[in-house]
């Protein structure tokens, strides 16, 4: 396989998983979610599809130049790519337990451990491919926005 069928294979799956995801949040998002307080700085319904989808494409991206240096690292790759499709199975887990199951607390105790994983795989890809590292910061950044969101969720509606 070549380094742009690597790199195509693995966005086109991140955007599957994305899309899976969204499935369980789409309902939600027009009966269950409406009915939460929310806090001031929770930005509009809108903005998740594009800035997620842009996410989804990065990790693929970054996933894919890490692939390329298999040939290279290739325990080094094997171990950073585990990493990879953890937080990958941990960012699904997260919509099903926060839209899905209607659940915010569990949903804000799981991303703690999502964020956790995506870290560890940032750590594992920038010393693989250091643009594949940079790639994973805004994901990061979105992540630690989304979990003091779900934090504030959960705070304002617990009673």
């Amino acid at each position: 396989m070549n380094n742009v069928t690597r790199i195509l294979s693995i966005v086109v799956g991140c955007l599957v998983i994305g899309y899976f995801s969204g499935i369980v949040t789409r309902s939600a998002i027009t009966d269950w979610y409406p009915t939460l307080i929310k806090p001031s700085f929770n930005p509009p319904n809108w903005i998740f599809a594009p800035v997620w989808s842009a996410l989804y494409i990065m990790m693929g991206v970054a996933a894919g130049l890490v692939w390329n240096k298999i040939e290279f690292q290739k325990e080094a790759v094997k171990k950073a790519l585990i990493f990879f499709v953890i937080q990958l199975g941990l960012n699904a887990l997260w919509s099903y337990l926060f839209f899905g199951l209607h659940n915010p607390m569990l949903a804000g105790l799981e991303i703690i451990v999502l964020w956790l994983m995506i870290y560890e795989t940032y750590v594992q890809f920038s010393k693989i491919n250091k643009i594949a590292g940079y790639l994973f910061l805004p994901y990061i950044a979105w992540v630690s926005f989304a979990a003091v969101l779900n934090a504030s969720i959960w705070w304002l509606n617990k009673g």
